[in-house]
């Protein structure tokens, strides 16, 4: 069996120098002895992030001999064009004639008849760090499907681009579990993708608390600490560091009656009320989650106007049903700050379990 060989996949990676170049885990994947061997038919978990070098994994894999079967798709689609929110079907990829199967269509899990026909799956998503942005959410259902399938599942490391915090308010899954958030973490985790996988696997937060035959393949060279500009934009409207350093505090604004620059040149980068905006393109990132955007654009919206009517995607979004409350009532970020403590000290704990990588959290 595949896991049994790579049991060394599980160690730490050695501590390098902060100038070693990295390596992903996709790199590390490709660069082991018995990644292609024993396990004949594979399916892929991917997207235009999925990159080894200048080479899609895909075709790299196929280059190598790999039979793969299948290429199954997040949000955004296989080439990561599809608006946010926006239905995904399945299709067949031009360049290999793969066919492609949408995990944001008809269907967010892959179904059993979808693996039938696979022994082995591969996950390479690049994720932001952010506990709405959904690949987390499609990890989960892959993960639970092939628990539930038997299959081994291979998630291939990539840096965290805001890794090297832990904030915001942490999800109650009792009352505001989604798919923008399914597990009790707060908005910014400081995590890799890997790491979150094992974490899910370990905290039995899988449907009956299966688990998932999991090989996480490191990084080397990875530090929190270190800045990591992404080659491949994540998703249509995270075009550049600066929108994904922005993107844990500017979501909140999906749940409001204002606009995140969507459908323009600067989405993540500013915001709009009617005719009321908040330019943001040369504002230094935050280096922690910030309710400072949401605060300013709640004073000046008319009262009762800020937040959408009638729907609930705000709290779905924050993790609770305080914040929205919290900011009605003139809270200072202070006091708010305060009320989301004990549940991050106990994520703290929770999440150091399953760390690969050295630790300043």
């Amino acid at each position: 069996m595949l896991s049994q060989l790579l049991v060394s996949c599980h160690a730490q990676p050695t501590a390098l120098p902060h100038e070693q170049p990295l390596r992903t885990g996709a790199e590390e994947f490709l660069g082991n002895e018995y990644a292609l061997g024993g396990l004949p038919r594979f399916a892929v978990v991917a997207n235009q992030t999925s990159i080894v070098g200048n080479t899609h994994l895909v075709d790299t894999l196929l280059a190598l001999g790999a039979d793969i079967r299948k290429i199954f798709c997040p949000e955004h689609g296989f080439r990561g064009t599809a608006a946010a929110g926006a239905h995904v079907d399945n299709s067949t990829d031009p360049k290999t004639g793969l066919p492609i199967i949408s995990l944001y269509g008809k269907n967010k899990k892959p179904t059993q008849e979808q693996l039938e026909d696979v022994d082995y799956v591969i996950f390479d998503l690049q994720d932001v760090g952010c506990r709405f942005y959904t690949y987390l959410s499609t990890l989960h259902y892959v993960m639970e499907a092939c628990a539930e399938a038997g299959i081994p599942l291979a998630v291939l490391d990539r840096p965290n681009p805001n890794g090297h915090y832990i904030d915001g308010p942490v999800l109650d899954t009792t009352h505001y579990r989604s798919f923008v958030g399914m597990h009790p973490v707060p908005v910014v985790y400081g995590m890799t993708i890997g790491e979150y996988a094992q974490m899910i696997n370990g905290e039995g937060w899988l449907k009956g608390g299966i688990k998932c035959n999991l090989v996480v393949f490191p990084m080397q060279g990875y530090r929190r600490d270190s800045t990591y500009n992404l080659p491949v934009p994540p998703s249509p409207n995270l075009r550049n560091a600066h929108a994904i350093a922005l993107y844990p505090s500017l979501c909140l604004f999906e749940g409001t009656t204002c606009g995140v620059g969507r459908r323009t040149d600067y989405p993540f980068e500013w915001v709009t009320c009617g005719q009321d905006t908040l330019d943001l393109r040369a504002e230094s990132a935050p280096s922690a989650f910030s309710l400072k955007y949401l605060q300013e654009m709640y004073r000046r919206v008319p009262q009762g106007k800020f937040f959408l009517p009638k729907n609930n995607f705000f709290d779905k979004l924050a993790g609770n049903g305080d914040l929205r409350k919290q900011i009605e009532d003139g809270m200072s970020e202070e006091k708010i700050r305060a009320t989301w403590q004990p549940d991050l000290d106990r994520f703290k704990e929770v999440r150091k379990k399953y760390l690969i990588y050295p630790d300043n959290l």
